[in-house]
């Protein structure tokens, strides 16, 4: 894609979730979160790359002792689509008895979460919580019903990108939550 087709894209999409309402979402999902897990001590856990603005702006808020580690797994790399999961990082903190919470831009199908999640499992893990910025509403889950246990917002089955979400890699730092014109 040509930095025109980019800047363009951003210019076509169509806002679905505005800058305030972002903020506003994670104002509350911090304090849903720190209710949960206030006394847990837990390993919060950033999936990259997605997750890394998500997580950014939410960690200051979460006003609990935790251990802060993260993920890299992907099965997209910078392309729209991917099947094999690819591991690039794996979680260096221990994991075994403690209470892990997965921070991700995005449930989509879940492929990648539920992989990760049951990594985390079996490295010990006592419990494994999921909290998203997005969630899209379909019936492709990997598993019937699959929901993250905190969700900032839920959009209908189309290409979303900003705060975290790309496309092709890019436009993860679009101040909001946009989605791609036709998709």
């Amino acid at each position: 894609m040509t930095i025109d087709q980019i800047n363009q894209l951003l210019r076509d999409a169509d806002l679905l979730v505005s800058e305030e309402d972002v903020k506003k979402t994670l104002e509350r999902l911090a304090e849903e979160i720190t209710l949960r897990l206030q006394k847990s001590k837990p390993v919060v856990m950033t999936v990259m790359n997605g997750g890394l603005v998500f997580a950014g702006q939410l960690l200051t808020k979460l006003v609990f002792p935790m251990e802060v580690d993260y993920v890299h797994a992907t099965r997209y790399g910078d392309n729209t689509r991917g099947d094999t999961l690819n591991w690039i990082v794996k979680p260096q903190t221990e994991l075994k008895g403690k209470t892990v919470l997965l921070l991700d831009d995005i449930l989509d199908e879940g492929i990648t979460l539920a992989a990760i999640a049951d990594y985390c499992r079996r490295q010990g893990a006592a419990e494994v919580l999921m909290a998203v910025l997005v969630e899209k509403l379909h019936l492709r889950k990997v598993t019937p019903g699959m929901r993250a246990d905190f969700t900032g917002v839920e959009v209908g089955d189309r290409f979303v990108l900003g705060y975290g979400l790309d496309y092709k890699g890019y436009w993860r730092n679009a101040p909001g939550i946009f989605a791609v014109k036709g998709k």
